[in-house]
Formats: structure tokens, C-alpha cells, sequence
């Protein structure tokens, strides 16, 4: 690829600039686009992948050849405006980050614009003046915001249906709604449902096998939540335990209300977590990703007087937010808190602590949000976060490494706001709703449920600030996932060994059974695999095809009984 001259439409001969090396499923890909030339293409690559880097090349390429004349990139952000034009710059692509509707004249020195999918919207007939003017290449970062509303999916066919190029880039082809993303082809499945199709597919179990992109260890805590209803009445839940789906809301937004016990003890224990991995890792960050912006400013108080450091504050609306989040990359600071905007696409490598604080819990949401935590710098790295032990977040904890593509007019679908798209919109979220109203948050404790990794579950329950959660939370945070398992295993063990000698019996709550299921599952799960070299995660796949329900740390007790007697079988049919 040879640079781009500024000042000129198509390249011309110039010196190779210093691009980074392909990675594997980028030269893949690009081989595939290039042999093709279609004129539409869809890359899904997981969050962390570098589809930056991928789409970039495309544009230099395509600019190379003459096929272009000029680039568009379209983004959910203005944030991401800057973050693209800076990764640009750095192969020889100008873009221009500050285009806008009321000007809509930008330099020659420029290659093409960026601009977000709302600016898109607001004035459709502009862009698509600018399009039909000069063969464009048109680049959609996380095209499936192009679904958020009807009238921004018609805005976007209207302004870019006569690119000469388009090629639309997503970490999650999926939604929570029924809307059509603009300029993917949906193919009819033999169940009837139309589902999304990607040119390209480069999923996290691919990355994770690559080294691409770290494993996640997730540390779900519990704990008895107690709040007061508008009558006067007090009710009180345990996180964790089999819950109506009200109880769940409200044992969920009293854990994580500030002035409680539950998210001062979290942040302490996640603190813990990211100090431990700072001796190895010196720059690591952490990041809470809070509901609103009032939780955000509390939790940056907590984190000041936990810490004994000001952390750093990103909220949707606030000016300067970009300078923010680009300073907390280059430095060395420990703490970022953030609403929403940070949670999709922000090139942040060195975050590798989380506290998941919002009661978002669409797949959507969730999979861009732990997305940050998950790019790779060095073999070995491990990213944690932290979560409440609520049976939505556990299942998509446990299926982190499951494809999801968009699937129209399927039923019971979720009805719950994307976060995301609230922000794209421009909601403020901080007044309560009329259901909230009356409803005082009295408290709730904490301790650590258990600890998901590779779709395994580890740990019995213990609690915050106890020497138990201590040895979880000293866990090395630069091991290979085998090695990761294997202590795990160990710790849970010695948890248990621990027990017996002190006469203490593990609690046989419902919460107390469950773990125990888990811990009889898991390790007759590891013995499988030692006999038959297959991962974990595959074996845990093949019980749950054969016994049904949901992943380990979300089943029930007959759920995990069945799946014990499966494997028992399998071990006799085995040695046959």
C-alpha cells in the first residue's frame, strides 16, 4: 500500500508508509474484498479485532486504484469522529473530523469526511449530493446503528444508495428490534426467520484462539438487597437466588445505588483487582460504566475516597469528553468512569478492569461494553470484570464466545431501551420513572458469588473483604487460559478444604446447592477433558445440546443434576 497524497482524490506514487501488519483475519478478508470487488461488504469482527485497520486498508487501496475519489465514514459518535481521523493520519489518510451539515465545504488537502449516523439523518439530501457527485467510498462504523429508527435507516439509503463503494463494518450484527439495518442482505432461514449474512465473519472464539483478544473473568457478586416500597411495605432479595422478575429489578438498582454498601465494597474488591495486576502491568486502567449521570459522579466519589485518586469522568453531553478519553489512553491514571459513551468503539488497550454498574442488559449493550476490556497487548493478559450475580448478565458472561447474527420478526422479542440507542439519541436518563417513584433504596450487602471463566462457574460464596475473596482477587492476571482454569479449579478446592477443617459446611440454600452442582459439574467437566483433550467450553456445548437449558451459571439445580448424569454417561459409553 503506498501513501496517500494529500491534496489529490486518487493515490499517486508516494513512499509506503509505517501501516501496522495485517493481522491474519484482516488479510483474509481484504483478500476476499479485493478478489470480489462487490460493492456492498459486511465485516462482523468481534470487538478489539482492529476493523479499523482492516477498513482503512480498504480505503487506501480503493483511493490507489482510482476506484474512489473520495471516502466517507460514517460513525455512532463524535467521539469516534476524531478517533478515526487520528487512526487515519497515521497511514497517510486525511480525513476531516469537523465536516458539518451548515458547512458543507471541506478542504482539498482532505481524502473525505467523517461524520455521525444522526448528522446523516438531519440532512440526507446533502450527503447524497456529495456522494453523487464523486465516486465514494462509503464506510459505516457499526452499521447496526443504522437500524435505530426508521427514519434514519430511509436517511441513509437516501443520502449513500448511489456510493460507488460501500462497505459496512460491526462488532454485534444483532439488535434488540425488528428494524432492518440499511445495506445488509438478510437470507430466510428454514425456521422462517430472515437472518443477517456477513461477507466476512471473525467471532471472539477466533480471536481468543489467536491471541488477539483476551479472555474475560468474570466476578459475579451477590447479596441481600433491602428497599422500601411507596405503601411503606420492606422487602428484601437475595441477588442470585430464583427471583420474579420486579424482585430482580429492585434487589438489581439497590445494589447499585451508591449510597449502599453493595458498590463501595465491589469498587474496593475491583481496586484490589487492578493494583494486583499494576505490579505486572503498570499502565492498566479500570472503568466503571455507570446508568446515568448522577450514579457516574457518585461512583467517581466513592472511587476518590476509596482510591484516594480522582478518577477520570466521561458523561454523554459533557464538552470535551474526546480530550478526556484520549488522555486516559496515554497516561497512566488508574480510573475512568463513564455513561454510555465509552461503551462502543473507544480505543482504549490498557482498560482491564471493569465494574459493569448500569441495569442495561441487552446482548447488544453488553457485548460492546465488555468489548473495551478485551484488546490484547502482550500473550498472557487477562481482563476482569466485575457484575452483579443477576441471571441476564450471568447468561451472557457464560456465552461470550456464542455468534449472534440479526434476525427479523422473531417473537418475544426483548422489549428493553438500547442504552445505546438513548445515547445516540440524546436522552438524558437521570429523572426516575413513575414506577420508581416512592421507592426508597435501603441497602445490600456484598460477596462474591462466583467466578465465570470459559463458560465455567468457580467459587462458593464468600464475602466481600473476606481472605477468601482475597485469593481470587490475587489471582496472576498474565496466564494462559489453561493455567487460568486449573487455578481456578485449585482455589475452589482449597475454599472447600478450608471448610471442612473449620467445621464450617457450606450453606445449603438454594444458593449453596447450586454451587455445589456447579463445582460437581466442573470437575467431572475437567476430567472429560484431561481423557479426551477436548476444551471445556466444548464439552459444557455438547451437555447443554444434549440435556437443553441455559449455560452453567445460570442453570437450575435439575438443570445441572441432568447435565451430572450426562457426563457420567458419556465416561461409561467412553470406556466401553
Amino acid at each position: 500500500m503506498r501513501a496517500v497524497p494529500q491534496g489529490s482524490g486518487a493515490l499517486e506514487s508516494g513512499d509506503v508508509p509505517s501501516t501496522p501488519a495485517l493481522r491474519g483475519w484482516q488479510r483474509r478478508a481484504l483478500v476476499k474484498y479485493l478478489a470480489a470487488k462487490p460493492r456492498d461488504f459486511l465485516a462482523v469482527a468481534t470487538p478489539g479485532a482492529g476493523k479499523t485497520t482492516f477498513a482503512l486498508r480498504i480505503v487506501a487501496e480503493l483511493l490507489e486504484e482510482g476506484t474512489v475519489d473520495t471516502v466517507t465514514i460514517v460513525v455512532p459518535t463524535e467521539h469516534l469522529k476524531t478517533q478515526w481521523a487520528q487512526a487515519a493520519a497515521k497511514v497517510g489518510i486525511a480525513l476531516d473530523p469537523k465536516f458539518s451539515n451548515s458547512n458543507s465545504q471541506t478542504s482539498d488537502d482532505y481524502h473525505g469526511v467523517v461524520v455521525t449516523y444522526a448528522q446523516v439523518a438531519s440532512h440526507p439530501t446533502r450527503h447524497r449530493v456529495r456522494t453523487e457527485n464523486r465516486k465514494t467510498l462509503v464506510v459505516f462504523d457499526e452499521i447496526h446503528h443504522g437500524g435505530d429508527a426508521k427514519s434514519w435507516g430511509d436517511a441513509i439509503r437516501e443520502a449513500f444508495d448511489d456510493a460507488t463503494r460501500r462497505l459496512a463494518l460491526t462488532g454485534t450484527p444483532f439488535r434488540s428490534d425488528d428494524s432492518a439495518i440499511p445495506f445488509v442482505t438478510y437470507e430466510m432461514g428454514p425456521d422462517g426467520f430472515a437472518r443477517s449474512q456477513a461477507d466476512h465473519t471473525y467471532g471472539y472464539s477466533d480471536a481468543l484462539a489467536d491471541g488477539v483478544v483476551r479472555p474475560v473473568m468474570f466476578m459475579a457478586y451477590s447479596g441481600e438487597a433491602r428497599w422500601r416500597d411507596s405503601a411503606g411495605e420492606e422487602h428484601a432479595a437475595r441477588l442470585g437466588e430464583p427471583l420474579t422478575v420486579e424482585q430482580t429489578a429492585r434487589a438489581w438498582k439497590t445494589a447499585l445505588n451508591p449510597t449502599g454498601e453493595w458498590m463501595p465494597a465491589v469498587i474496593a474488591a475491583a481496586d484490589t483487582r487492578l493494583r494486583g495486576l499494576r505490579e505486572h502491568v503498570p499502565d492498566a486502567g479500570g472503568m466503571i460504566i455507570a446508568s446515568d449521570q448522577t450514579a457516574a459522579r457518585a461512583y467517581a466519589e466513592l472511587l476518590r475516597t476509596i482510591t484516594g485518586e480522582a478518577p477520570t469522568v466521561v458523561l454523554s453531553d459533557d464538552k470535551g469528553s474526546s480530550d478526556r478519553i484520549a488522555a486516559f489512553a496515554e497516561g497512566t491514571s488508574r480510573w475512568l468512569v463513564a455513561v454510555r459513551m465509552v461503551s462502543e468503539g473507544v480505543d482504549v488497550p490498557r482498560l482491564a478492569v471493569g465494574v459493569y454498574a448500569t441495569s442495561a442488559s441487552t446482548p447488544l449493550f453488553f457485548a460492546q461494553a465488555i468489548g473495551r476490556f478485551v484488546r490484547s497487548r502482550r500473550p498472557g493478559e487477562t481482563a476482569c470484570i466485575f457484575l452483579p450475580s443477576v441471571p441476564n448478565l450471568l447468561l451472557l458472561a457464560s456465552e461470550m464466545e456464542a455468534q449472534r447474527n440479526h434476525v427479523l420478526g422473531k417473537p418475544h422479542r426483548e422489549e428493553l431501551e438500547d442504552p445505546l440507542d438513548a445515547e445516540l439519541a440524546a436522552q438524558k436518563r437521570d429523572e426516575p420513572g413513575e414506577q420508581e417513584k416512592g421507592i426508597e433504596y435501603l441497602g445490600a450487602d456484598a460477596e462474591l458469588d462466583q467466578v465465570i471463566f470459559d463458560g465455567a462457574s468457580f467459587g462458593t460464596a464468600t464475602p466481600a473483604g473476606s481472605d477468601e475473596e482475597a485469593d481470587y482477587l490475587g489471582i496472576p492476571g498474565l496466564l494462559d487460559p489453561e493455567s487460568m482454569r486449573d487455578l481456578l479449579r485449585r482455589r475452589q478446592e482449597e475454599q472447600l478444604t478450608k471448610r471442612t477443617a473449620s467445621g464450617q459446611a457450606p450453606r445449603m440454600s438454594t444458593h449453596g446447592q447450586l454451587r455445589e452442582l456447579r463445582r460437581e459439574l466442573n470437575a467431572l467437566v475437567a476430567a472429560m477433558h484431561h481423557r479426551t483433550g477436548k476444551p471445556h467450553g466444548m464439552i459444557h456445548n455438547e451437555l447443554r445440546q444434549i440435556c437443553g437449558g441455559p449455560p452453567v451459571a445460570a442453570a437450575n439445580s435439575d438443570q445441572l443434576q441432568a447435565r451430572i448424569e450426562a457426563v457420567r454417561a458419556l465416561k461409561v459409553e467412553q470406556t466401553r
